[in-house]
């Protein structure tokens, strides 16, 4: 799995499923797939990454700033 398929599907689901935000499409794929949320820190690519910042500056899962920076646990 390359980073560029990864955000790919993530891509899909989020675009037909518009009640789910990237967040929510990340966890959703890997729990279709079997794969840890721990594990795909290396296939977020720097897009994906942008739009998961969004969501989670949205629901106010982390501060409102220029640098803030995501990790994924």
């Amino acid at each position: 799995m390359t980073a560029a398929r990864f955000s790919q599907e993530v891509e899909k689901i989020a675009l037909h499923n518009p009640d789910m935000n990237y967040i929510d499409s990340v966890i959703h794929y890997c729990e279709l797939n079997e794969i840890e949320v721990d594990t795909i820190n290396k296939l977020i690519s720097k897009p994906l990454k942008e739009k998961l910042r969004h969501d989670a500056q949205e629901l106010n899962f982390m501060k409102k700033t220029s640098r803030a920076k995501l990790t994924l646990v």
